[in-house]
């Protein structure tokens, strides 16, 4: 399989093997109106099997939502057709409006602006804790919790 190069964007590169889909799903892609190359179960010598999410012209992603989906995946940024940057992702400490909290009791579900705030509280399980709940949810594995899908500039 061929997938071209790509001039100017960036690169979600050492996804690991079925998340492509969560990154795809968070990044909204069929409301962007840049080019998009999605490849799922690439073979890889570090990782045996990965994604890898190419998207032209776009370099302002949330890099901190994208280690929360995977830490592992790596980002690269392209200019004229060079890495320019190359970003090893990690969990974030702290997300605002990613994680939406399922506490049918929390603030957030009855007041409709309050923004999801959620703490990172255990590393290896990732597992995160709602600020005004104290609710816990964990992303690791198949998670089964919704991340809030970017919201794109109009262009």
């Amino acid at each position: 399989m061929l997938v071209n190069s790509i001039e100017n964007g960036i690169v979600i590169d050492h996804i690991t093997a079925g998340l492509g889909s969560k990154v795809i799903e968070y990044l909204d892609i069929d409301r962007s109106q840049d080019t998009v190359a999605f490849i799922m179960n690439a073979t890889s010598r570090k990782h045996g099997r990965k994604d890898i999410v190419k998207i032209q012209n776009v370099v302002d992603v949330d890099m901190a939502v994208l280690g929360l989906i995977d830490p592992g995946a790596t980002v690269n940024i392209i200019e004229n057709g060079v890495i320019t940057k190359k970003i090893h992702l990690q969990l974030p400490e702290k997300v605002v409006n990613v994680i939406r909290c399922k506490n049918p009791r929390c603030v957030t579900s009855v007041e409709a602006g309050a923004p999801h705030v959620f703490h990172l509280v255990d590393r290896e399980k990732r597992e995160y804790r709602c600020e005004y709940c104290d609710d816990l949810v964990c992303m690791k594995g198949e998670y089964q919790n919704e991340i809030m899908r970017q919201q794109w500039p109009n262009r």
